[in-house]
């Protein structure tokens, strides 16, 4: 069951203000989303990943709780899972890149996007790949990169990602599905034989 929003709330202001003991409080509160957002991204890691759910659980939120005097602080729970979506989504992108770099170009992890699959046809896409591309868009379009972060990642509605980016839903359908096609057409690219 989910923790009530709006003690998260309260929790993600104190920590805000610079509340080290909020971390404390905020953890188990949230640690059953974040297990499941661990769970579903390392299921289409390989089987023998140094990193479990757990590990990367805790990575993610020791960086999540970082102060984050640079940034904004969390507007609600929303705002704070779709964070650590992305974050974990750059774990385990780095920890993809430094295995590449061990092995000197050897194989590239598969991660299977299960939540969204079927928006790219019910096959695994390259973390890497897919890495890149998401790059190359926030320099094309923020926007839809943000709103692939936070559906592809993230796992949010789209409703729930046009109010964290402050568009109609209308707007947003419009911009995920240009987002899709795009990130579609990179990653076939990239599969073409001789490249």
């Amino acid at each position: 069951m989910p923790p009530p929003k709006d003690q998260v709330a309260q929790i993600l202001d104190s920590l805000a203000g610079g509340n080290e003991a909020a971390c404390e409080t905020l953890f188990p509160m949230v640690y059953d989303e974040l297990h499941r957002l661990a769970t579903s991204f390392m299921r289409g890691e390989r089987a023998d990943h140094t990193l479990g759910p757990t590990a990367l659980i805790h990575e993610a939120y020791l960086r999540l709780v970082q102060p984050r005097s640079q940034n904004q602080p969390y507007e609600n729970l929303d705002h704070f899972m779709a964070t650590a979506a992305v974050v974990m989504r750059r774990i385990l992108v780095n920890h993809a890149k430094a295995k590449k770099a061990e092995k000197r170009g050897g194989g590239r992890p598969r991660l299977q996007l299960d939540a969204l699959l079927a928006a790219f046809d019910d096959r695994s896409v390259d973390l890497l790949a897919l890495d890149e591309a998401l790059e190359r868009l926030r320099t094309l379009d923020p926007i839809q990169h943000r709103l692939v972060e936070l559906r592809f990642f993230g796992g949010m509605t789209m409703e729930q990602c046009a109010t964290i980016l402050d568009m109609s839903p209308r707007t947003v359908y419009y911009e995920w599905s240009h987002a899709r096609a795009w990130l579609r057409d990179q990653l076939e690219e990239g599969e073409q034989p001789g490249e």
